[in-house]
């Protein structure tokens, strides 16, 4: 009424109270259903369908006619869901809490609090007693950073840096100097299985997996365009038999892509997530650790980078995987549910005399960032080639193999490339980095910061981004350049980083 004053004396004509058609998240929906074969949804608009219904309109009516998203529409399509999304109550207490933030200030970090806890590991109490504070991945309770004894258990939320900061701190350092233990029982797990299953996921994937059992491969699955539609890790347990490992959030979307590409013949996939609890052990110490709970031998000869074993730690068999997101000596240990706790138990105990703690997802975010582990769904996306995302040494372009996305790739090959992904450092302490703050080469803006956040290693803010020009991103373009970020319009100078700002030779992973 005040900018309006007409207003004050308009009566009302006519009022309209009809439902409107909101989602758990917020966002419309789109996409190839994955339960039902050939049926595409579009759905959940709300008010978004004036905005972006031309735009959801094409993107829908292209994917039903090539059965293949033309660009990256993960923030919207119908498999970032799983199987509580079709329970109604959950569905129900949790749109409702969605729709109340529809104008509501979006602080970085924030969590949903209602329908929780849905899905919890046997170590949730344990987790609890170390003063976890938990956030939500797909239904799944993950412990986000663990407060100090006398400190409050929970997040504060706020657009500098947050109550947790220095707390998360403490837990990256302890990484990187001691040991810590990650429950990362959330992650998605399939198993394929079958006398075609070498065949076939050498098909749709862009690495090399015909390698002896006992390897462990990471790889990216990608569309037509060469796009990164999927970033996982395969073992091959067997000749006929592979274990993969993805994110917690992508488990309905990767089963999808993988059934839906997987060409005919003797191969099955199976979703195993909840049959298999997954402990992180990481640090300068795990091999300390690991060896005085399992007769099995842990060196560096027996077992190196990048192998999966099964051995057995405190009486329990276990795939042990040689592998890492931090940075550090570690291993994945992936440990029947049931068994969980056991095993975790026996760990702490082992690596009391070496400060073994729990360590959140927080940290972990930071300890990927210093070591340029891209994520998918922000660093790789479908839009984005291995090749742009510096990540040409995990595609098989030499073995003279067919795979999905490799025409695109070989008629791209010899063009220069018009964009590609580069981290920044910044050591101004003012600079609280999200993602999505403007990066600028001479003054002139050159793309987005697609993840960012804090080194406490390094003691500087770090981001990654993808740096854009029609006439090529050549090293020497890359060099020239003086580069600065933009965060809340403030402008602090960048230092690039084409390689890990931490141990950039991987001398600590291979230890």
């Amino acid at each position: 009424i005040a900018l309006v004053p007409a207003l004050e004396k308009v009566g009302v004509k006519q009022m309209i109270n009809g439902p409107e058609s909101f989602t758990p998240d917020g966002n419309f929906i789109l996409g190839s259903a994955p339960e039902c074969a050939n049926m595409y949804v579009g759905a959940g608009f709300n008010a978004f369908g004036i905005a972006s219904g031309g735009g959801a309109g094409w993107v829908l009516a292209d994917w039903v006619m090539t059965g293949e998203a033309p660009l990256d529409l993960w923030s919207v399509d119908i498999r970032r869901f799983s199987y509580m999304h079709s329970e109604r109550d959950w569905v129900c207490a949790r749109t409702c809490e969605a729709y109340g933030k529809h104008y509501t200030i979006g602080f970085p970090h924030e969590e949903y609090t209602s329908g929780r806890p849905r899905i919890t590991s046997p170590l949730f109490g344990r987790l609890q007693a170390h003063g976890a504070v938990f956030g939500s991945k797909l239904g799944w309770e993950r412990p986000n950073w663990f407060a100090p004894k006398g400190t409050e258990a929970r997040d504060i939320y706020a657009m500098g840096r947050q109550n947790w900061f220095d707390a998360v701190g403490a837990e990256h350092h302890h990484c990187r100097t001691a040991v810590g233990i990650f429950d990362q029982s959330s992650f998605a797990k399939y198993e394929v299985t079958g006398r075609d299953a070498a065949a076939a996921l050498d098909f749709i994937c862009a690495n090399n997996l015909l390698k002896a059992p006992g390897a462990l491969t990471y790889t990216q699955l990608l569309n037509s365009r060469g796009g990164i539609e999927a970033d996982l890790t395969v073992a091959r347990l067997a000749d006929d038999h592979f274990y993969i490992v993805t994110g917690t959030g992508f488990r309905t979307h990767d089963l999808a892509w993988i059934k839906d590409h997987l060409p005919k013949g003797d191969v099955a996939v199976t979703d195993i997530t909840e049959a298999w609890g997954t402990l992180s052990l990481m640090g300068p110490k795990a091999r300390e650790v690991l060896a005085r709970v399992t007769g099995a031998d842990v060196t560096n000869a027996a077992f190196p980078f990048g192998t999966v074993r099964e051995i057995a730690v405190a009486g329990t068999p276990v795939r042990a995987l040689r592998v890492t997101y931090v940075g550090e000596l570690g291993w994945e240990l992936h440990v029947p549910l049931a068994a969980t706790g056991t095993v975790f138990d026996a760990l702490m105990a082992a690596g009391a005399g070496v400060g073994i703690r729990p360590v959140g997802y927080r940290a972990l975010e930071s300890l990927r960032l210093e070591k340029a582990y891209r994520a998918w769904s922000s660093d790789i996306t479908p839009n984005d080639t291995p090749y742009e995302a510096g990540l040409g040494w995990a595609v098989k372009m030499k073995s003279g193999r067919d795979f999905i996305g490799r025409a695109a790739l070989a008629a791209a090959a010899g063009a220069p490339l018009t964009k590609r992904l580069a981290g920044f450092a910044i050591s101004d302490p003012d600079a609280v980095l999200v993602g999505r703050e403007t990066i600028l080469r001479d003054g002139v803006p050159v793309g987005y910061l697609t993840s960012g956040g804090y080194g406490y290693t390094l003691g500087q803010s770090i981001g990654y981004g993808y740096i854009r020009s029609e006439s090529g991103v050549s090293d020497a373009f890359l060099a020239s350049g003086n580069y600065e970020v933009v965060v809340a319009n403030q402008v602090f100078p960048a230092r690039l980083g084409m390689q890990p700002f931490f141990d950039p030779t991987g001398a600590r992973v291979k230890a």
